[in-house]
């Protein structure tokens, strides 16, 4: 499992031209899951990421968490993380979940994170074509995998 972590200031993601998915300060995170991922994985990650300290601290020290600073998560599934372009120029995506166990796992991840965290936890829709908007904040962004 892979998560792309991004500090935003705001994020938002559109379908057919709809806004299904909006925050303001917070993290984007871009989900991916792979063939042998379970929830104890979700678990792991929605720990670290609920504690995870990458906001500035009065003394602009990354020091600050997420419930620290009161922001929200915009979650957008994302199988294209398990992209394995070594052989050739066309990404193969045979390393990723299949559709309906990536589904689950992102809907677990979902639920797990929703306990975790003060803040709103919004998403996209799985498997739809989704247009990403965001204002990074740094930039500062962080590869979690479990």
């Amino acid at each position: 499992m892979k998560l792309v972590v991004q500090r935003v200031t705001r994020a938002s993601v559109e379908v057919e031209g709809r806004i299904v998915g909006e925050i303001g300060k917070g993290y984007l995170v871009l989900f991916g899951a792979g063939k042998g991922d379970n929830e104890q994985m979700c678990q792991k990650l929605a720990d670290k990421l609920s504690k995870l300290r990458i906001f500035s601290d009065e003394n602009d020290k990354i020091n600050l968490s997420l419930s620290d600073v009161k922001g929200d998560v915009l979650v957008v599934s994302q199988f294209t993380l398990y992209a394995d372009c070594s052989h050739g120029n066309r990404p193969s995506f045979v390393n990723a979940a299949p559709p309906d166990e990536a589904n689950a796992l992102y809907e677990y991840f979902m639920k797990v994170l929703s306990e975790k965290i003060e803040g709103r936890v919004e998403k996209g829709i799985f498997g739809a074509d989704m247009k990403v908007s965001l204002l990074n904040d740094g930039p500062f962004t962080v590869v979690l995998e479990a």
